[in-house]
């Protein structure tokens, strides 16, 4: 029979791990420096907060390094981190899985296997040659791929709306300089009969 539980043979269930005291002396082996080398940044408190990718201050290599622009910056759209993604369907596919009069939607190219997601949007684009007259239904289309649809004799619809096109930004003329501002008549003739009394002024008195 076991002995009933109370304070003398209580024990913990895993064995207790004694944490180490740094700083207790020379005695302890772990006093001085307390295992921390001598000086440097390492052995002040609070070294081990440091950032990753942190070199002690000096420029980091992934600043110091070139930048990649393209698809890998942050501000290439739609394929930096805020991208947005398309499935691809070329009219040709169509033609090979669509029989005359059909309606083509997401769940229809995906049941046909030409899609993998109904999450993601869906762009027809205009390879290849269609003959088949289809209704299409998708969230894209290409330029060449309405012309191909339509030229068949089906229809297109936009699942976000059809895109507004925009106008070219006109160039801003420069205004013409204002035309100096004429004079009013009679001031030349003013002008002149100001300058004779000066004239005769000017003349030595005859004697």
């Amino acid at each position: 029979m076991t002995d009933e539980l109370n304070l003398s043979n209580l024990k913990p269930a895993q064995p207790r791990k004694d944490r180490k005291r740094v700083g207790r002396g020379l005695g302890s082996g772990k006093g001085r420096y307390s295992g921390r080398g001598i000086k440097g940044q390492k052995s002040r408190a609070g070294s081990h907060k440091m950032p990753a990718g942190f070199e002690g201050g000096q420029m980091p290599i992934d600043m110091r390094l070139g930048k990649l622009r393209g698809n890998t910056s942050a501000d290439a759209m739609p394929i930096g981190p805020f991208r947005t993604y398309s499935q691809p369907v070329n009219v040709a596919d169509l033609e090979q899985r669509f029989a005359t009069g059909a309606e083509v939607t997401p769940e229809t190219l995906k049941a046909a296997g030409l899609i993998r997601k109904l999450s993601v949007d869906v762009k027809v684009l205009g390879r290849g040659e269609l003959q088949t007259t289809l209704s299409v239904v998708a969230h894209g289309f290409s330029k060449s791929a309405v012309e191909k649809i339509e030229a068949a004799g089906g229809s297109v619809t936009w699942l976000r709306g059809e895109p507004v096109e925009k106008k070219p930004k006109r160039k801003k003329k420069h205004k013409a300089s204002a035309p100096a501002a004429e004079e009013p008549e009679g001031t030349e003739a003013a002008e002149d009969e100001a300058a004779e009394p000066a004239a005769e002024t000017d003349e030595e008195p005859s004697e």
